[in-house]
């Protein structure tokens, strides 16, 4: 039902609710002629007199009354959504989709969703965990967590924390290895290599003016981070990896940081992301603001 066609059906229910045209004038704030040219124009459009009218009084006929009674039923219904989706907008019910990278999901956010869903027994969380490109309009999401650059110039970015990457290997393999204290000695290491970080195998290291970048073979690669983690942790080789994937293992003692005098190129954004901020409903909002809280401080950064 288009404007004027809604305006048609209003006019000739305003006339029947007050008993005439002048009145029905008054409650739409239109003038009478007004009035009743729509409800002409509605009976053209239908074919049919929903209307009697007479000097004295204005009533139904037998096709009139039953469009009245089908159109009050279409109009609360009407009603009913529209008041819905104002309390959606005001309190944070509804399914809330999330799409999360798989290892950050998995490690940060995935152990605390409970605690959300708790503080929103309204909200039901669908939590969908991928690391390929996931177009948040098209495939119907309501918020993203993306680590890197923001591309998308459709969504609207909040900026949780900074990321950067570091190199890293288990105590024993450090104690057998050969020494490091410059970006050469890289050389003479085994590797483990994450196969889908952008600069692979290459690892650009700086200090200052000063630049090195490090070809390395590794003996293992892997397409998983949590998987070249576990490597690292047996003693494999040394590693590079953002300090979220490795900040437990890091304030464990499990694993330890090298050459830390040296910036590793590849800092990135941990940004929570949504389609648009403009009649944002209350679950996307309360969510917002809680993984905001949440990041405030990064959790990898605290010590134990």
């Amino acid at each position: 039902m288009n404007s004027i066609e809604t305006d048609q059906t209003e006019a000739f229910l305003a006339v029947l609710e007050t008993g005439s045209f002048s009145a029905a004038g008054r409650r739409i704030g239109r003038d009478a002629s007004v009035v009743s040219r729509r409800v002409a124009a509605l009976e053209a459009r239908l074919g049919i007199r929903l209307l009697e009218r007479s000097t004295r009084r204005v009533a139904a006929t037998e096709a009139g009354s039953r469009f009245r009674e089908r159109m009050r039923e279409a109009m609360d219904m009407v009603r009913a959504a529209e008041d819905e989706a104002r309390a959606m907008s005001s309190s944070p019910t509804g399914s809330l989709r999330l799409s999360l990278p798989v290892a950050f999901g998995r490690i940060w956010i995935a152990p605390r969703l409970p605690e959300f869903v708790a503080r929103y027994p309204g909200i039901r969380v669908e939590a969908c965990y991928a690391d390929r490109y996931v177009d948040l309009i098209a495939e119907e999401f309501d918020v993203g967590v993306r680590i890197g650059e923001m591309k998308d110039s459709r969504l609207v970015a909040r900026r949780l924390a900074m990321s950067r990457r570091l190199i890293c290997g288990a105590p024993a393999y450090l104690r057998a290895a050969p020494r490091l204290t410059e970006p050469d000695d890289l050389l003479r290491h085994d590797y483990l290599c994450f196969t889908r970080m952008p600069s692979h195998p290459i690892w650009h290291l700086h200090r200052g003016g000063k630049s090195r970048a490090v070809r390395v073979n590794g003996k293992l690669e892997m397409d998983d981070a949590q998987a070249i983690v576990q490597a690292a942790l047996s003693g494999a080789g040394l590693m590079m990896a953002a300090d979220w994937l490795v900040g437990r293992e890091l304030a464990q003692g499990r694993l330890v940081q090298v050459l830390t005098d040296w910036d590793i190129k590849g800092e990135a954004g941990v940004n929570v992301v949504r389609a648009s901020i403009k009649h944002e409903p209350a679950k996307t909002r309360v969510f917002i603001e809680w993984i905001t809280r949440l990041f405030a401080e990064p959790p990898w950064l605290k010590n134990g």
